[in-house]
């Protein structure tokens, strides 16, 4: 297991720990106030997703760079890597294949793969759930007149996250572990 692994194992069960308060708290109907609490596992899920893959993908390309005897271009090439990474923020399916490629020499297009998960399934389904982070991030919650909207995250959606973002960590470090093994 990789360092990145251990924190992105340790950084998911905030969210976790979130959902598991959710349920502590609920009653039928839940309060209203207790909705934060899902919206906060959501933002916890998908922080824990981009620092794995901002420690993985440093991981990987420290691997590659230690053994350059021209310590110039490995000093190039990392500080390449810190400006994509201060940039990140988003790590859509695009993205993160993009810097995997570009600094770990690994192509993940086809290696996002498991039980009913397709390739393209995996990226279209992180794409949304980055989508959806960002819906709940940058858009304050509005109270209007009227029956209650529906709430823009569910008990369901977090836990399909939550096991969604595992299952794509354990492939990349299958992925990256393979690739990085000798010939």
């Amino acid at each position: 297991m990789s360092a990145a692994c251990a924190v992105f194992e340790q950084a998911i069960k905030d969210a976790e720990n979130l959902l598991a308060h959710f349920d502590r708290l609920n009653t039928k109907p839940p309060p209203p106030e207790n909705e934060v609490l899902k919206r906060a596992g959501l933002i916890m899920a998908m922080t824990a997703w981009e620092t794995y893959v901002e420690d993985r993908v440093m991981e990987a390309a420290g691997a590659r760079l230690h053994g350059l005897k021209d310590s110039s271009i490995g000093a190039f090439v990392q500080g390449k890597l810190n400006e994509e990474i201060k940039r990140l923020h988003n790590p859509t399916s695009d993205k993160t294949i993009q810097l995997f490629r570009d600094y770990a020499n690994v192509d993940l297009t086809e290696k996002w793969a498991w039980n009913n998960f397709d390739p393209k399934t995996v990226r279209e389904r992180l794409n949304q759930y980055i989508k959806l982070r960002g819906d709940v991030v940058h858009r304050s919650r509005t109270v209007v007149p009227g029956p209650p909207a529906a709430h823009p995250v569910t008990k369901e959606d977090l836990q399909k996250v939550i096991r969604f973002l595992r299952a794509l960590v354990a492939a990349t470090e299958v992925a990256l572990e393979c690739e990085q093994k000798p010939a």
